[in-house]
């Protein structure tokens, strides 16, 4: 067994016949963001026992091949090769954006479904495709979200610390395309040359009123945090992270106070229904601690494919990509269904629960709402 894979998950008793396969892609290692890997993973094993307890998929159980990505696109392509030989059923998963558009674009090719969990970049194929769908909303909704929230607390000088990344970029060119013809500037620091101290200055010359992380986490992002919030000159100055890296425990446990106060998106909303709440008390077991936004997408990846296999079969792939239209799904966060979104090539919930929060000063481990788009 290859050292990556999961064994069945527990409840499978109640099944019988072969399983049926599912491919998981998760970043389980670095330089992959690896506590969202970990929630991701938490929520789809959690579905696939829920599902094997309730008596698999025609009386079959489901079994979850898991593949680190480690945020490396080849990485994750040869394991949608791999995972295509081994005769899973679909393939799901993935966080960072750039490793998930590897993964469609291969998984397209090789006619395998693929349920997109976490990652947002629109172009998530070269070109439109019928096989592959996405729970996460698309990065030019979430952020045309954040860039309104931004508006409306008054931000007209904006700059964004980055890294050189098709994630990045396409994030930069979203804000600047919404914010510009509003009146407001965003100005790109360059994070391959400037250190934290360099950013302050930066932002000061620039008389710049937010500043906007669109970075790695831990690194460059936690310096960068500490070095701004300890400089008393930029002591009004917003710190935000539209990527969502605050909602992670990890972020609280670096930065304490720091890290508070510094708005982000999220995708979950303002209050969970009874479904949602059963399964984040289950999450919450899982992982020890409670459960991002992340895993509650990698529940509900399993719940609509489950479902797409009950009504599409399971043998035959290209019937399983048939399933994305027609899937009804009372997910999480809401009820799942798939439709086509101008400029969007792949089938798209249209939208999940979009939330600017923050950690509260006052509470560090309590969530704020702020806006929801």
């Amino acid at each position: 067994m290859n050292a990556n894979t999961k064994p069945s998950t527990p409840g499978a008793q109640r099944t019988d016949g072969p399983a049926v396969r599912i491919g998981a892609l998760v970043p389980l290692t670095r330089p992959g963001w690896v506590e969202a890997g970990r929630h991701l993973l938490a929520g789809l094993e959690l579905a696939v026992h829920e599902v094997n307890e309730a008596g698999g998929i025609a009386g079959r159980p489901l079994e979850l091949l898991v593949r680190d990505t480690a945020a490396d696109p080849g990485r994750a392509e040869a394991a949608v090769d791999e995972l295509a030989g081994l005769g899973v059923a679909a393939v799901a998963g993935e966080y960072h954006s750039v490793v998930a558009r590897a993964a469609a674009t291969r998984a397209d090719a090789l006619g395998l479904p693929f349920l997109c969990s976490s990652a947002v970049l629109d172009t998530l194929t070269g070109q439109p495709t019928e096989r592959v769908a996405r729970l996460a909303p698309a990065q030019s909704h979430g952020w045309r979200t954040y860039a309104d929230f931004l508006l409306g607390a008054g931000h007209r000088r904006i700059a964004v610390a980055a890294d050189p990344s098709v994630y990045w970029a396409s994030g930069t060119r979203i804000l600047r395309d919404r914010l510009a013809p509003r009146g407001a500037t965003v100005t790109e620091l360059d994070m391959r040359t400037l250190t934290p101290a360099a950013v302050c200055e930066e932002l000061l010359a620039r008389r710049a009123t937010a500043l906007l992380l669109l970075v790695g986490h831990p690194e460059p992002a936690v310096p960068v945090v500490r070095a701004v919030r300890r400089d008393r000159r930029l002591a009004d100055l917003l710190i935000g992270a539209p990527a969502g890296q605050p909602e992670f425990a990890e972020w609280a446990a670096l930065l304490g106070e720091d890290g508070a106060g510094i708005p982000f998106l999220r995708y979950l909303p303002e209050r969970l229904g009874p479904h949602g709440e059963r399964v984040g008390t289950a999450l919450r077991e899982r992982l020890g601690e409670a459960p991002s936004f992340v895993a509650f997408e990698g529940y509900d990846t399993i719940a609509v494919l489950a479902e797409a296999l009950r009504s599409h079969g399971t043998d035959d792939r290209a019937r399983t990509a048939e399933a994305w239209p027609h899937v009804v799904v009372d997910g999480t966060r809401g009820q799942i269904r798939f439709s086509r979104v101008p400029g969007i090539g792949v089938w798209q919930w249209a939208w999940p629960p979009v939330r600017i929060a923050d950690r509260d000063p006052a509470h560090p481990d309590r969530f704020r709402v702020l806006h929801s788009g």
